[in-house]
Formats: structure tokens, sequence, C-alpha cells
């Protein structure tokens, strides 16, 4: 057994933030076929893989340049979910995937969570959507919060959502379309890009 394999990853990634680049190396020997093999099930094309691998290196070392990594010695979950958020980003990129515009006065937030396409890179956009959704949700006020989310995840009425929050159905009815509103606000202020 090599030297090497017996010290931890954050013990390679301290070394590494002390100044010795060797470390890093170490790093990306240890976990390159594991990543690699994750990129590639995912795109299904070698020269994709071989991108968005350089890609995901290149921000885990911006990254720690800049002092920002903090994940207590749980490097290479980190370095998956880099590569996770990159290959959506490709996904995003390559389907020209256009973001909602807040002048559809259609808009339903909810509707880009349910599409009946079970592809890999479907569902890993679904489950980015989600998880934006539910980041940009916490945003809202809490009595525009507490209506959204008994109206889309409890499929509540909103004669329900009125008497179990004590208000009338005109102002649970108010809060919705204000929530729908701030959400579309959130969303253009942090250049979200939801799809369909």
């Amino acid at each position: 057994m090599k030297l090497e394999n017996a010290i931890t990853d954050a013990v390679l990634v301290s070394q590494y933030l002390r100044g010795e680049e060797s470390s890093l190396e170490v790093l990306i020997t240890r976990h390159k076929q594991r990543i690699y093999s994750f990129i590639y099930s995912k795109v299904l094309d070698r020269d994709i893989t071989e991108d968005v691998f350089q890609d995901t290196f290149i921000k885990v070392i911006r990254t720690l340049k800049r002092g920002k990594y903090n994940e207590e010695g749980k490097f290479l979950p980190w370095v998956m979910r880099i590569a996770h958020n990159l290959v959506i980003d490709h996904f995003r990129r390559n389907k020209r995937m256009p973001k909602f515009s807040s002048s559809n006065s259609d808009f339903d937030i909810f509707d880009v969570i349910s599409n009946g396409q079970e592809s890999t890179e479907n569902t890993m956009i679904s489950e980015q959507v989600r998880e934006d959704l539910r980041r940009i949700i916490q945003e809202l006020p809490n009595d525009q919060k507490e209506v959204l989310i008994m109206r889309m995840y409890k499929d509540m009425s909103f004669k329900e959502i009125a008497e179990c929050t004590d208000v009338s159905i005109n102002t649970a009815l108010g809060r919705m379309r204000y929530a729908l509103i701030n959400l579309r606000k959130v969303i253009d202020k942090h250049n979200i890009v939801l799809t369909n």
C-alpha cells in the first residue's frame, strides 16, 4: 500500500492549501475514475466527459484557493456535487432551455416540476429545479410561504387555506398571488433557469 493511500482527503486538502501542489494531484488521481465514470454515465460522450471533468477540477481549485471549502472532510461528495451541477449546466446550455418570462400571465412555477420524461438528464434537471424552488420559497414572507405550501404541496383549496389560517378567501388568494409575483422576482434576481 502506497503511503499516499493512507493519507485522508482532508489531510491532502490541508496540505494543498498550505502550498503542496502535489497533494491535489493525489486527490485527482485517487478519485478520477469515480468522478469520470459518474459524468460519463450522465452525458454518454467521452469528449463532453473530459470537458466536464476538467471544468469540475478547475472549479475545485478556484474554490479551494478562495478559501471557500468547508465540507469537513467530505471531499468526494463535494466534488461529485460540483460535477453534477456542471452536467446539469451542460444539458441546459445544449438544450438552449429558456428562462421563463415573467411577462407570461399564465406562468405557473410548479408546472416546471412535473414532466413525464424519465431520462437521466430530465431527472437531474428536475431534482435541481426542486432544490432551486425549495431555496427560493424560503425567501418569501411567512404568510405568502404558508399559503403557497398549503396550496401547491398540500393540495388544499383556498377555502381550506382560509379556514386554516383564519383569514378570508380573498386574503388567501391575494397572498398566493403575491407569493407567485415574489417568486418571479427572486427567480429574476438570482437568474435561476427553470426548465420544462
